[in-house]
Order: structure tokens, then sequence, then C-alpha cells
């Protein structure tokens, strides 16, 4: 199966490509914020969004009397910025995202930029337009590989500053052999904050938490910036300081998401999860805590792992009561605080961690699923939902309808 996937190197530019770097991340910066205003400027005149391609046209014409500094930067950075642009105004109106805002240089998300065309990859450097070949500090040999077996193409390249860092991630349209389809009996994966997931055979795995362990230091080099006087040369080390530990933490926590999620994808031939809103978690008292581990982002690593390694995603609908009901005689019980940390069932006297109560509630849930009428669907009458429920096809799978049927019935464990 063909799978577009990205391959990141941590760069080690010279003076002279570093400069250039910048100069092409600040392009793609400027041409979205040029392309916002004039299509902001629409919005307000009632007249239609511009699209990429006009924008581009638009921008061809004016760089010329107003930015002369486009002769020193590749034609892709305002390219792609623009398509950028029409991407964020589409997911705005489908509801998808709130609406474009201009982008900022000292904020992460917006010190990139996208090449696309001529990128070549050598062992110990990478080849992007206009900037020329600029080394890796790592080797390349198994990106070389398949692309000198045909069997990886290059889309594009993306470039991106953290700190005083330069990466670049290459994304290809890669070959992967197609994985047979594990058989197996389902693991439900409860998530948390005490323990950052627990599976229904007990197993119980931590996060690091990086961000709570260097709280007190960020906050010490946050006061020490707002004491420097701001252009100054403390006030650019000082920032930077900043930076480089905001970096330290979001490594660390990316790092260990790819391997639990790894981890599960190889070792789970059938995974339940649930379908938690992240988004409205994050705005609440524990929106640090949410934040820190990286709920969002394992949900979405685990769903394109699964389809690597063969292995079938089950999610369980958003208001499937896994915390409230019981994993023996499926009684759904009142809301619990979050300091109740046991589970005690008031008609068949269960006591049990609330963590592995959930996980054995959303085993069942897979084992339901998976002993539907067409043994890969819930159908019509799978864990009582007349609705249908959803589709468990392919290795992904979403169960996004019947969510209050659902909650309403009850299931018991096998055994």
């Amino acid at each position: 199966m063909w799978v577009t996937q990205a391959f990141r190197f941590e760069l080690d530019p010279n003076r002279a490509a570093r400069v250039a770097l910048a100069k092409h991340v600040g392009a793609a910066r400027f041409a979205y914020n040029w392309g916002l205003s004039r299509c902001l400027q629409a919005l307000e005149q009632g007249l239609p969004l511009p699209s990429a391609v006009q924008l581009h046209k638009e921008w061809n014409r004016w760089k010329r009397e107003h930015a002369p500094w486009w002769v020193e930067v590749s034609k892709c950075a305002p390219q792609e910025a623009f398509r950028d642009l029409e991407r964020a105004f589409r997911n705005w109106r489908q509801g998808r995202a709130g609406r474009p805002r201009f982008k900022r240089k000292k904020s992460l998300d917006d010190n990139k930029a996208r090449f696309t065309g001529s990128i070549r990859v050598f062992p110990r450097h990478v080849q992007l337009p206009r900037i020329g070949k600029v080394r890796t500090k790592e080797r390349t040999d198994k990106l070389l590989a398949l692309l000198s077996e045909g069997k990886a193409r290059i889309l594009s390249a993306t470039i991106a500053r953290e700190a005083d860092r330069w990466y670049v991630s290459l994304t290809c349209e890669v070959e992967r052999p197609d994985p047979p389809l594990r058989q197996g009996e389902p693991t439900g994966v409860d998530l948390g904050l005490m323990s950052f997931l627990v599976l229904s055979d007990g197993t119980r795995v931590d996060a690091p938490k990086p961000l709570a362990k260097v709280l007190p230091l960020l906050r010490r080099r946050s006061r020490q910036l707002s004491r420097k006087q701001k252009g100054s040369k403390n006030y650019t080390k000082a920032v930077l300081r900043l930076a480089r530990l905001h970096r330290r933490v979001r490594h660390i926590r990316r790092d260990f998401l790819h391997k639990v999620t790894t981890w599960l994808a190889k070792a789970k031939p059938v995974i339940v999860v649930e379908d938690l809103d992240v988004r409205g978690l994050g705005r609440g008292m524990l929106s640090r805590a949410v934040a820190d581990v990286g709920w969002g982002t394992f949900r979405r690593m685990l769903e394109y792992k699964t389809r690597w390694y063969g292995s079938q995603l089950i999610v369980a609908p958003r208001r499937f009561p896994s915390t409230r009901r019981c994993a023996r005689c499926g009684q759904v019980g009142p809301r619990l605080s979050l300091s109740c940390r046991i589970f005690r069932c008031a008609a068949c006297g269960l006591e049990l961690n609330r963590d592995l109560n959930a996980a054995l509630n959303l085993r069942a849930y897979g084992l339901a699923v998976l002993s539907g009428p067409t043994g890969s669907s819930p159908g019509s009458d799978a864990c009582g939902d007349p609705s249908g429920g959803g589709t468990a096809l392919g290795r992904s799978t979403s169960h996004g309808s019947g969510k209050q049927e659902v909650a309403g019935h009850s299931f018991h464990l096998a055994g």
C-alpha cells in the first residue's frame, strides 16, 4: 500500500544557509499575511474570497513594485502560503477551525515554509529550491534507500525553526508492505491524567508530563524575560533560553507518544479507545494537564500506525459511559468526581479502580463490535443499538452515530 509519510531531519546549516532559511520563512509569513488582508477586505465588501491562484497572480504583480526582496527567495514560499490560506478559510467555513489570523514571528507554528519542485536527498545533505544543499545532523540513509529502490517519492519539504535549531520535514509517498489483518481479543485503553493509559489487562503506563516537571523553571525564565529591556542583547538571550525549554518539553512529549503508540499498534491486534472531547477538556480547569499529556496527538498517531501494522482501532462513542458502567453487571451509576478513584457498584457490590473499570467496559464494547452480524461491524443489533452504529471496515473504526442509544444499553464481559 502507498501511504503519505514524513521524514524529519535536524539541519546543520552554515551562516549563509541559516540566513537563506530565515528569509524563506519570513517571506512565507509575509505572503500569508498579505493574502489574509486581501481576503478580509473581500469579506467586508461582500465579495467572494480570492483563491490561491488569484492571490498568487496578484502577488506577482504587486511584488515587483513593493517587495524587491522577492528575487532572493523561491517562488514556492509565497505560493504554498497562499494554498495554506485557502485551506484555512475552507476549514473555517466548514466549521472545522476558527477564522484565520495573522501570523507572528514569535509563534512556533508561524515559523515554517513549504517547498515543492526539485528536492533531492544526499547521505548527509538535503537540497532545497533556491537554498541549495544544507547539511543534516543525522544520516538520511533510510529515506535514500527507499528513493533509490523506487519505493518513495518526495512530495514537498517543510522547513521549520524551533528556537535556534532548524528542521526539515520531507513529505513522501511511500510504499509499505500490506500487513495481514491481525485477529485477536480486543484491548480496552482508558486514557487518564493520573496514569496516561490503563489497559483492560491491568497494564498501566504513566506519562512523563514534561511540562509539569519544568514548570518552576519555566516560570523563573519567564520572569527573567519580563525584566529585560526589549531589543537588548540580554532580552534576546532570555527569549532563546525560554524557547529552548519549550522545545525540550515538546520533544519529550512527542517521543513518548511515538513510542507508546508504536508499542500498542504492534502488540495489540484490536485496540478500543474512547472518543474524547479533547478541545472541550482543554478549556476547563485541567487545561494545562490535558495539554501536557497530548491526547489528541495520541489518537492521531494511533490511527495511522494501526493501518501500518495491521491492527484494528475501534473508537467508542463520546457519550459511552465507560467510567459509570459496572464492568460486572452493566449497571450505569451516577457521575464520579475526579477525586473518586474507586468505582463502587450499588447493584452487585463490585469495587474496582475506576480506570481499570473503564478499560474493561471499552474491551466489552470492542467484543460487541467484533461479534456483530458481519463480524466486522456492529450491525443493527450490536450493543442493543437499533440505529445501526458505525462501521468497522478497514483498520480504523470511528463510531459517530447512535451515541445516545449505545449509551443506554448494557453488555457484560464474557466470563
